[in-house]
């Protein structure tokens, strides 16, 4: 018997997991001297998370990488999973 799905999601609490399929619109951080604009994206999770203890208290990062093989920084709560 095989499976239709190769890589089933495990279960856990986590929004998302590294190699998710995401859309969303990417964070770009407050500062006066920026000329970004947030742009939606679509792309696969790179990392969850800043990696620090108590960085992402007030707001949850994640980082997608596209298909042009850039990277993007988003909210986890601006981002959907994908199917």
């Amino acid at each position: 018997m095989t499976s239709r799905n190769p890589r089933p999601r495990p279960l856990t609490d986590a929004p998302f997991l590294i190699g998710d399929r995401v859309r969303g619109t990417t964070y770009v951080p407050p500062d006066p001297y920026r000329h970004e604009q947030p742009e939606r994206f679509e792309g696969v999770v790179v990392q969850v998370g800043s990696g620090y203890a108590g960085v992402d208290a007030d707001r949850t990062l994640l980082w997608v990488r596209l298909a042009d093989h850039t990277e993007r920084q988003a909210l986890v709560s601006e981002t959907e999973l994908l199917s």
